[in-house]
C-alpha cells in the first residue's frame, strides 16, 4: 500500500454533505472502499462494499496495486 494514498470520509453523522457525497459514490453507507487510479477515474469491479476476510482484502489490494 505504500503507493496508494488513503482518504477517509466519516459519514456516520449523516449530515447533508454526508448524504450527498454517499450519492455522488452509489454508496449506501458505510463501510465502503472505492479504488481510484493515478488518474482519479475509480477502478471499475474494485468496490469493497461491507467486510471482507483478510485473504480476499489483500487480493483485493494486490488487484488495485496492479502489476
Amino acid at each position: 500500500m505504500d503507493r496508494m494514498l488513503l482518504l477517509q470520509a466519516d459519514v456516520t453523522a449523516n449530515r447533508e454533505q454526508d448524504r450527498l457525497l454517499l450519492r455522488r459514490y452509489s454508496l449506501f453507507g458505510p463501510p465502503g472502499i472505492i479504488f481510484f487510479d493515478s488518474r482519479g477515474r475509480e477502478i471499475k469491479g474494485l468496490r469493497v462494499i461491507g467486510y471482507q476476510d483478510a485473504d480476499r482484502f489483500l487480493n483485493t489490494l494486490a488487484q488495485a496495486s496492479g502489476p
